[in-house]
C-alpha cells in the first residue's frame, strides 16, 4: 500500500510541473512581442513599399518608362530616315559625277574631225579662231586664200620685195616668217606652211591690223 501512494504523488507532481512550464512559455511569447502584428509603428514605417498598379491603372513610374521607350523609338526612326536621306544624296552625287566623267571621256575620245583638204583646213581654222575669239568667216578666208595661193599650202612667192629681202611669203595666205612667229596661234603646229597654222596666224594678223580677214581684199 505505501508504494502505490508514493507513485501517485510523484505523477501528480510531474503533471503540475508540465502545466507550469507551458504557462511560462506563453508568458515569454507575450513578453517578446509575439507575431509581426506587435511591431511598433517605427519598425513598420522603415519597410519600403513599391507602388503597385491597381485595377490596370499605371503608376507614375510606368508612365515615365513608357515615355522614355517611345522617345527612344522616335529617335531611332529619325536617325534611320536621316541615314536614308544621306545615302540617297550620296548616290545622286556619285551619279552626277559619273555622268560628268562619261561626258568628258566622250569629248576626249571623239574630237572633231576635219577633212585633209582646203575645206577641212578652213573649217578647222575657224573652230580654233572661235575658241581664241579671232574674227573671220569661211567666205573671207576662202576668198583671200584663192587670191594669194589658189589653195596650194606649199605656194612660195619668190619675186616680191619680201623674197628679195630673203623672207619670202609662203603658204595658203602667203605669210612671211616674222609675221607667222609674231601671230602664231597656240595649239597649232609651229610650221609656216602647215595649212591650219598658216590660216590662223594670217587671220590673227589681219584681225590686229584690219579688224578681220573679211576686211582684206588685196595684198596685206
Amino acid at each position: 500500500m505505501p508504494r502505490i501512494s508514493t507513485l501517485r504523488i510523484t505523477r501528480s507532481h510531474q503533471i503540475a510541473a508540465a502545466v507550469l512550464v507551458a504557462a511560462g512559455s506563453v508568458t515569454a511569447i507575450a513578453a517578446t512581442g509575439g507575431t509581426s502584428e506587435a511591431q511598433t509603428p517605427a519598425a513598420r514605417s522603415s519597410v519600403s513599399v513599391e507602388p503597385v498598379a491597381a485595377a490596370g491603372i499605371p503608376t507614375a513610374k510606368d508612365a515615365a518608362e513608357k515615355a522614355a521607350e517611345q522617345k527612344a523609338a522616335e529617335s531611332a526612326a529619325a536617325k534611320k530616315a536621316a541615314d536614308r536621306a544621306a545615302a540617297r544624296k550620296a548616290a545622286e552625287a556619285r551619279s552626277d559625277k559619273q555622268a560628268a566623267n562619261r561626258s568628258t571621256e566622250r569629248k576626249a575620245v571623239t574630237p572633231k574631225k576635219f577633212s585633209n583638204n582646203l575645206d577641212g583646213w578652213i573649217r578647222e581654222s575657224l573652230d580654233i579662231m572661235k575658241k581664241k575669239k579671232i574674227p573671220g568667216s569661211y567666205e573671207g578666208l576662202h576668198r583671200n586664200i584663192m587670191r594669194e595661193s589658189s589653195g596650194n599650202p606649199n605656194a612660195v612667192n619668190d619675186w616680191d620685195i619680201n623674197a628679195r629681202n630673203g623672207i619670202p611669203s609662203k603658204g595658203l595666205l602667203q605669210v612671211i616668217q616674222p609675221t607667222f612667229d609674231a601671230y602664231h596661234v597656240k595649239g597649232t603646229p609651229k610650221k609656216l606652211t602647215d595649212p591650219v597654222a598658216n590660216i590662223t596666224a594670217a587671220a590673227n594678223y589681219a584681225a590686229d591690223r584690219y579688224g578681220s580677214i573679211d576686211n582684206v581684199d588685196s595684198a596685206y
